[in-house]
């Protein structure tokens, strides 16, 4: 038992079956069978080659023409996404279906997707991050004072009860 449904290996046996063509000479004449032979690396290979047309084909592979259109008004006119988007669609210079919404614009340029960069953007580098660098936590338990405020004698370990320095 190999953990896997039969359809599995059936098509992985119908992915790799390769018809090969046997030459056979005798008696001055030659004779071709074609015998069909199950090989892994064809199997694999067509295993990666049907996966490369497999999924759902990402939104701005097919969206070239607002891309350009969205970079020149972003880099030239110095419009923002937002902007973008809402002009393409109040003026229905695009179908519908291929202008983005405000945030996928965002993360299309923050992938490299655009040739608008995030240092193009005016506002997106003036505005503060709304996740603050240090989280607080408010339900953080209090476990008594820092370590930092311990006193001075603690450290240098000559007083009774501070059995770090004998242990160690």
């Amino acid at each position: 038992m190999i953990g896997c449904v039969p359809q599995t290996i059936n098509n992985e046996i119908h992915r790799g079956t390769i018809t090969q063509l046997k030459r056979q000479k005798q008696k001055g004449k030659t004779y071709d069978y074609y015998i069909e032979r199950y090989d892994a690396d064809a199997g694999q290979a067509a295993y990666d080659r049907y996966r490369l047309n497999s999924g759902r084909r990402p939104k701005w592979a097919d969206t070239s023409a607002f891309v350009d259109w969205a970079d020149e008004k972003m880099l030239n006119d110095k419009w923002s996404p937002d902007v973008v988007v809402g002009f393409a669609k109040k003026h229905d210079l695009f179908d519908p279906s291929i202008i983005p919404c405000t945030t996928t614009l965002y993360g299309w340029i923050d992938r490299g997707i655009m040739r608008t960069k995030n240092m193009d953007l005016l506002e997106k580098l003036s505005r503060k991050s709304k996740v603050s660098t240090q989280v607080k936590r408010s339900h953080k338990r209090v476990l008594g004072q820092s370590i930092d405020k311990r006193p001075a004698e603690v450290d240098s370990r000559q007083t009774f009860g501070h059995w770090k320095s004998i242990l160690s």
